[in-house]
């Protein structure tokens, strides 16, 4: 029996939406009257999908975003002026604002996210800044203050959306049909790949996640949905103007999301429900319902950090079951390879000062095929900057680095990764906020990977790397909740996901007890033979040699042994240097 879990979420999904549209429609065509209650609805609706661009940018990748006001802006401007001025129809014209707000969106990413934190923020601000000047003062093309008025709602194919039912109807449609879709990217390669980059940009882009560009997509399908939203908004409510996209609009969307849950499109769907629908509500309180509101909204967001989506799943969801079937096991594990005397990875002259202090210094290493290569030495001797500079983490003062033959000492992280070169870390970097099988998934999507394309494939060569390390029990916990040593084997499972033509360990095993080191020892041994090239870092030197076929020692940045185990342990310079006595002393 094989796994398919990817097939079986999509045939889901299809009749969920189709279900989910008729009731929409349905519900809006029995609300009574066109009066004050259908507005308040459309306003939530199309301020809904704007938020969920939100959950895009903010809840799925990380980033800061104060400018959704303006996407939603630039959306309902472009339905406005086009019809208006241009006499063009609704949908042309929706067509124009919202790929208007996409362009502005991907611009102000190229422009702003090498940025973070609180000056990506202070970028976006200004950005809604300056759009809210430009729709006030540039009168002949915007209408200035006086906005657009007359915007006629539109028909299609003969059913016209003239009546406030039939064009709640419509947002109504559309607000379905965008919470399902970013629903769905949350599961799929784009949005493991987000989730990974706001959970820790330096394993995503040593994962083969491109980080820049996964940042400015995120961005762009953000200012996409603000600009649905505006655009649906202009139709509804016939009349826009730059006041209803201020900087204080931008505060309520994003305060829409962090309420209801900025890591679900049901949860800005939630959040947005309440604050549009919350005022009118407390309006039998008079003077006071505004500081009520105001409170309300405070003490969820104190006492709720997941927001009220957050609260509701953690009442209602059980923990998962395990996931049975047989997969096939790792590619490599059904390979038999002895070492040959091909490098796959050789480095020349390699040297990376900080200011005054050369952390390496002119280091010469070359790895074998299908060997397990060890490199030793004292804190401080410059391991970890060796294995930085090596997965493109850290750029070289000097020197060069090749890889299965192409120099890669310029290639970034990603590209490197994509090439076969796979690497872990001395200060586990998973991916907290994602589950175990989340994690080794984004590894076996590598680009490059034999089945990175097959999304049933990867779920299954995922499981293939957790029974591997055997955690396929834990694949639907969240791993944060796992043990120090356990979350280390999910960060060896995600990158032996990857299907790496070598693997760079980077002390794994650091902060394991003396049974979690046996059992890495073991598992280190169980992939020898299978072709699979691995340079290990390590204090541990029973773990060292155990498992190494040869060894490298630097000390001050330098390189002063090289060769097997035996020859490498009996210098007297590795003596001195590193292990203090002689061997046969300490043993």
């Amino acid at each position: 029996m094989s796994v398919n879990l990817a097939s079986a979420r999509i045939s889901r999904g299809l009749p969920q939406a189709a279900v989910a549209c008729v009731a929409v429609v349905a519900l809006a065509f029995l609300l009574p009257g066109e009066g004050y209650y259908l507005n308040i609805l459309m306003q939530a609706a199309t301020y809904a999908i704007a938020v969920s661009g939100l959950v895009v940018v903010l809840g799925y990748c990380g980033q800061i975003s104060i400018a959704q006001a303006a996407f939603f802006g630039i959306g309902a401007y472009g339905v406005g002026i086009g019809m208006v001025d241009f006499g063009i129809g609704f949908f042309p014209a929706m067509l124009l604002g919202v790929a208007a707000a996409g362009l502005s969106g991907l611009l102000l990413g190229l422009g702003s996210l090498r940025l973070g934190g609180h000056y990506l923020a202070m970028v976006t601000i200004s950005f809604q800044q300056i759009l809210t000047l430009f729709l006030t003062n540039w009168i002949s093309f915007t209408h200035g203050p006086d906005g657009i008025r007359g915007i006629p709602r539109p028909s299609l194919m003969g059913v016209s959306f003239a009546s406030g039912h039939a064009f709640l109807a419509l947002c109504l449609v559309f607000l379905v049909l965008s919470t399902l879709t970013i629903w769905r990217l949350k599961t799929g390669r784009l949005g493991r790949a987000m989730q990974a980059v706001r959970d820790n940009e330096l394993a995503a882009g040593t994962c083969g996640i491109n980080v820049f560009s996964t940042k400015v997509i995120a961005f762009g399908i953000s200012a996409v949905m603000g600009g649905i939203g505006g655009a649906l908004f202009a139709g509804g409510f016939q009349y826009i103007s730059p006041d209803q996209f201020s900087f204080s609009e931008s505060i309520v969307l994003l305060t829409m999301a962090l309420l209801g849950g900025v890591q679900s499109p049901f949860g800005s769907l939630v959040g947005t429900m309440v604050l549009v629908i919350l005022p009118e509500w407390l309006r039998f309180l008079q003077q006071i319902y505004l500081a009520v509101y105001g409170a309300a909204v405070i003490l969820i967001m104190v006492f709720l950090p997941d927001g009220l989506w957050g609260l509701m799943l953690s009442r209602v969801i059980r923990r998962a079951k395990p996931i049975e079937g047989s997969v096939e096991p790792l590619p490599l594990l059904s390979e038999r390879a002895a070492a040959s005397n091909d490098y796959v990875l050789k480095v020349e002259g390699l040297a990376k000062h900080f200011g005054g202090v050369k952390a390496l210094d002119g280091v010469d290493l070359a790895v074998r095929r299908g060997t397990v290569h060890a490199l030793i030495g004292p804190n401080g001797s410059g391991k970890s900057t060796f294995i930085n500079v090596v997965t493109g983490l850290y750029r070289p003062t000097a020197g060069k680095v090749t890889f299965t033959g192409q120099d890669i000492t310029h290639a970034q992280p990603h590209e490197r990764n994509r090439a076969g070169l796979a690497r872990t870390f001395q200060n586990i970097r998973v991916f907290r906020g994602m589950t175990v099988l989340d994690n080794v998934m984004v590894g076996a999507e590598r680009p490059g990977n034999d089945i990175a394309e097959n999304p049933a494939a990867v779920v299954e060569r995922a499981l293939a790397a957790l029974d591997f390390v055997d955690l396929r029990g834990d694949a639907h916990r969240q791993v944060g909740a796992l043990s120090y040593g356990h979350q280390r084997y999910v960060e060896i499972a995600r990158a032996l996901a990857s299907s790496p033509q070598t693997l760079l360990l980077d002390e794994p095993a650091a902060g394991l007890n003396l049974t979690e080191k046996h059992e890495l020892g073991e598992l280190l041994k169980r992939l020898g033979g299978h072709g699979l090239t691995i340079l290990i870092i390590d204090h541990d030197m029973n773990l060292v040699e155990q498992v190494a076929d040869h060894i490298t020692v630097l000390n001050f940045g330098r390189r002063i042994a090289d060769g097997t185990p035996s020859a490498v342990l009996a210098n007297p310079d590795v003596v001195a240097a590193y292990l203090g006595e002689p061997r046969h002393e300490a043993a």
